[in-house]
């Protein structure tokens, strides 16, 4: 595997706005939703959140450290190594926001949402 393949994380700054948080929950909130699962990111990572599935999409924004995502759909895309192994698949977090699943503890190494249509 080369650098080129490789998620980049970074810690992009920015998470004032509220659609910076969207989709997120900080691993200090109190909220949840019961009907909807989330899952931890990988600890001590800013994890990039791309408009679509792979490493050749704009950085949205970051997840900011200690976040749980709720993944939406999943979809195959760009194979990252991340600390819970190399993937291909690509979990949506929200509407045109994408993480990979490398960075995402799901349990799992396959499917656990429905795949994007």
């Amino acid at each position: 595997m080369t650098i080129e393949n490789t998620e980049h994380i970074e810690n992009i700054g920015n998470t004032e706005n509220a659609e910076n948080t969207a989709g997120v929950e900080s691993a200090a909130s109190t909220a949840s939703t019961a009907s909807a699962a989330t899952y931890p990111v990988a600890p001590g990572y800013n994890v990039n959140v791309r408009s679509g599935p792979g490493t050749q999409y704009r950085v949205v924004r970051a997840l900011p450290l200690g976040a749980r995502v709720q993944i939406l759909c999943q979809k195959p895309g760009t194979t990252v190594t991340g600390p819970y192994g190399t993937t291909k698949i690509w979990d949506s977090i929200g509407v045109g926001e994408y993480v990979s699943d490398a960075y995402v503890k799901t349990g799992s190494d396959g499917y656990v949402a429905p795949r994007c249509a």
